[in-house]
């Protein structure tokens, strides 16, 4: 049967296929559109599964913030190159993934994976998306956060997101503080948040380092106390300046407000993946055979 025109372009239009790919698809069906759909996803399902093991380090963050402002879902998207991150069709799938996991409140990715979106689900979607883009892809984590308060959102580029459960203030106030976050990485609000461990594990280190000194052991005492204190001040949002008037903390700025921060979450794309350096040619010659 002759391939024509009209049916290539039919079936790239229902598979968002190249060209060449459908009109390949409709020469070993015969020209059964229907079959040819089949055997694509088929393939495509296959080519997403030999792609999975490959790092995906690049990627979006997605926010969706509910119409009253109270619950927010925050998503990382991953993806293999900022290429693919840049693009309009993997940016939107992203947005759409986080809409719906801020309607449908799922318990963790795998329940995600299982969600409708439009006429397929998240986990469906993506298996195209990887065999349309080449690219491994992956939703790698989400929180759903709510707020009885101000909720604080804001989003650094498409790499970084912050979300800010704050009582009394102002929403732009909450702003201010989730770009501060973004900026300054606090681990914690303060100090009662953060675990003993922790601050016992810098306080072997700070020892160590004071009792090369050779000073007497009390001096040395009062040198770890004021390390761990400077420490405490560094890692937690109460004590940091703020980035916008580093003369004040930010918790003089929240004590001025009437304000309190009840917990943040900050997430960024790629955080503890550790990204492969590939060799260009090799990866460009990998891609010409259809790896």
């Amino acid at each position: 049967m002759a391939i024509s025109a009209a049916m290539v372009k039919e079936l790239r239009e229902r598979t968002g296929a190249g060209m060449m790919e459908c009109k390949k698809a409709l020469v070993e069906t015969d020209g059964d559109i229907d079959l040819a759909i089949e055997n694509m996803r088929k393939s495509g399902a296959a080519k997403a599964d030999k792609k999975a093991g490959r790092v995906a380090a690049e990627g979006v963050i997605a926010i969706e913030l509910s119409d009253d402002g109270k619950t927010a879902a925050i998503v990382e998207v991953n993806c293999e190159t900022d290429f693919v991150a840049k693009g309009d069709e993997f940016n939107d799938m992203a947005n759409g993934i986080a809409k719906t996991i801020l309607a449908e409140r799922p318990a963790d990715v795998d329940a995600a994976s299982a969600l409708s979106l439009g006429d397929s689900t998240i986990g469906d979607t993506l298996k195209a998306k990887i065999a349309k883009l080449g690219e491994n892809m992956s939703v790698r984590r989400f929180n759903i956060f709510e707020t009885n308060g101000v909720m604080g959102v804001y989003k650094h580029g498409e790499k970084i997101g912050v979300l800010v459960d704050m009582e009394g203030g102002s929403e732009e106030l909450a702003k201010d503080i989730a770009m501060h976050i973004a900026a300054s990485k606090p681990t914690a609000v303060s100090a009662d948040e953060v675990s003993a461990e922790l601050i016992e594990k810098e306080k072997e280190i700070f020892t160590a380092q004071a009792q090369e000194s050779g000073k007497p052991a009390e001096i040395i005492e009062k040198m770890i106390d004021g390390r761990i204190r400077k420490f405490l001040q560094e890692i937690t949002l109460l004590g940091q300046p703020f980035v916008k008037d580093p003369d004040q903390t930010i918790e003089k700025l929240l004590k001025g407000a009437g304000a309190t921060v009840k917990k943040f979450t900050r997430t960024e794309v790629g955080e503890g993946i550790e990204k492969k350096v590939d060799n260009f040619v090799d990866e460009v010659m990998a891609q010409a055979r259809g790896e």
